[in-house]
């Protein structure tokens, strides 16, 4: 294409703070936290300019072994003696947590599942495999035993952690209750979720009042699906219900959450027909639930859609489904710029600070770029990380920007044609629109070094992306970045770039034969590739007196992203 898309920036107009909504993470496999290299991935993020990073995990109530697993987890924080007398037993719970805090992140405390000792023991009257630990299968899914063990057991938790972190820092940490409990996660119905909550929150906050509760996390807010009905009837009862647990009138709910994805790819396809996740039906997912939780007089609470992904299998790869290869290569990164972008315009339009969670994060002991949805492999960065590194480094204040190519939301629709009746597992993208946006910044005025220029100049950061939902679309179109408004100065301009040649692991992996455990100088070389590459050297660029725009020009890929930033100089 030779056709040049225009954007036009204008450093003399804030239009508000940035308020980098993205620093959440999650993951399934509570014990990875602790592992070494969970540990160094968490450090990773916790060394990002815009640190700290919110991690939610998964399991964190469970009894078993203590070892990760793909899916699965386990604390044994919560067991009972002989005469059924609680025993907490906090050491794992304490490690997982540990790791979070001193990589200079936060938890996203998820408040489940089930211990066993509490779980209600008719969960052994279901069908199951015989070779299957009952408990393991669908225990854990089960209401308590006791409504007053697990109150005394949440209140027990919460006074542990006020001793150990002080309820000052507890106060910046977020607490959810259970995950996605209109589904298979949870053998209770919505009735019983709601006495769950009540039952919590009355628990956590006679020990932690300045702690943030929210729920339900459901599942996709589809019409007429499970995720709609449970969230529509949760927000009602925190409103106006009978809380099961004191008697009164609704319960406090200081946020909210629910998950949107924008695929499924069922396993047991290595050789599946092409499909691909869809940007505008996640998008459509946001807006349903936004719209329930304005309805139901909820608009003013903050919203993390506590899994919000381009899929819903996080621990499948290519060998489950050979449509997963988009996780290791560019495509992630920019759906990720993408959809986020679509999501803060959102909140925005409404009012609403909207926090999108990435459930991904790592897998010890999986063969190089295997597939699963990470941010690393092996200890080596894929694409979508060097995405947030782009992210983090966008400062405190938006500016105006126009131009690009605004996404085309009725041509969305007509290619999804499962598009808010449910998350698309055939939509294959072809046809789909190439959007090209942008979002600019200055360093907010108090920001550390920002007025470090003898004449109050600030930085200005632009990340432009380009995403196309087609995976096998690569084409380039030139872009022209107009900046108006600079004072008139010198600039160091640096250019950032993550596409199929820059900033990408995955690439390297693949010259160097696709090895499945690169060893020596192999992997060095995989692994630096992995760090957040400049497309161009750094230069210097005078801005005139004159009042004339600042014009950059370059080509850029259909999957790509760009972060122009210009530093004033001495």
């Amino acid at each position: 294409m030779n056709d040049i898309c225009r954007i036009n920036v204008d450093a003399t107009r804030a239009t508000g703070p940035l308020g980098h909504d993205w620093r959440f993470i999650g993951y399934d496999e509570c014990n990875y936290t602790y592992m070494p290299e969970g540990k160094r991935l968490l450090g990773r993020f916790g060394a990002l300019p815009d640190a700290p990073y919110w991690v939610r995990a998964h399991f964190m109530f469970c009894s078993g072994n203590c070892y990760g697993s793909p899916k699965f987890g386990s604390t044994n924080i919560y067991t009972e003696d002989a005469d059924g007398n609680p025993v907490y037993d906090f050491t794992h719970y304490d490690m997982i947590l540990d790791a979070i805090v001193e990589s200079g992140n936060k938890p996203f405390v998820e408040l489940g599942f089930m211990p066993e000792a509490l779980a209600d023991p008719k969960y052994r009257d279901q069908p199951h495999l015989p070779w299957v630990d009952l408990y393991h299968a669908n225990g854990w899914t089960y209401p308590p035993k006791s409504w007053e063990k697990w109150h005394a057991f949440i209140a027990a938790l919460a006074a542990h952690l006020k001793e150990r972190y002080g309820e000052s820092e507890l106060g910046t940490w977020y607490f959810e209750l259970w995950n996605e409990p209109d589904i298979g996660y949870w053998a209770g119905g919505d009735d019983g979720y709601c006495t769950l909550y009540d039952y919590t929150e009355d628990a956590l906050h006679s020990v932690l009042p300045g702690a943030r509760l929210s729920g339900p996390a459901v599942t996709g807010v589809f019409d007429g699906g499970s995720g709609r009905r449970l969230l529509q009837a949760f927000l009602k009862h925190c409103r106006e219900g009978e809380n099961a647990c004191t008697g009164g009138t609704g319960a406090r709910l200081d946020f909210v959450t629910f998950h949107v994805k924008g695929a499924h790819f069922p396993g047991g396809r290595p050789n599946a027909d092409k499909a691909v996740p869809s940007v505008g039906n996640l998008v459509h997912q946001v807006e349903q639930g936004l719209d329930v939780i304005e309805a139901e007089g909820f608009g003013d609470r903050h919203v993390v859609l506590s899994e919000a992904d381009p899929d819903t299998w996080a621990a499948g790869n290519i060998a489950d489904n050979s449509n997963m290869r988009f996780r290791n290569s560019e495509y992630y990164a920019s759906y990720v710029a993408e959809a986020y972008d679509r999501i803060r315009l959102l909140g925005e339009a409404r009012g609403i600070a909207v926090s999108p969670l990435a459930w991904a994060f790592m897998f010890p002991q999986e063969e190089c770029f295997a597939g699963t949805r990470s941010f690393s492999t092996q200890d080596i960065d894929k694409p979508v990380f060097n995405a947030f590194r782009m992210l983090s480094r966008l400062g405190g204040e938006r500016l105006a920007a126009s131009g690009g190519i605004a996404p085309d939301v009725d041509l969305e629709r007509s290619i999804d044609e499962a598009y808010g009746k449910g998350t698309p597992q055939r939509y294959t993208g072809e046809g789909a629109q190439t959007v090209i946006g942008c979002v600019a910044t200055v360093d907010a005025a108090d920001d550390a070094g920002a007025n470090d220029a003898a004449d109050d100049r600030r930085a200005v950061r632009a990340l432009v992306y380009s995403h196309c939902d087609d995976i096998d679309v690569d084409e380039s179109r030139d872009v022209e970045v107009s900046v108006a408004g600079l004072r008139p100065g010198t600039y160091r301009l640096s250019h950032y770039r993550v596409d199929a040649a820059h900033s990408n692991a995955h690439t390297a992996w693949i010259a160097q034969g696709r090895p499945a455990y690169p060893q020596g100088e192999q992997y060095d070389a995989i692994r630096r590739a992995g760090e957040l590459e400049r497309l161009t050297d750094d230069r210097t660029v005078t801005v005139p007196a004159d009042g004339e725009p600042l014009v950059l020009r370059f080509a850029l890929p259909t999957h790509a992203l760009s972060l122009l930033t210009l530093d004033p100089t001495d």
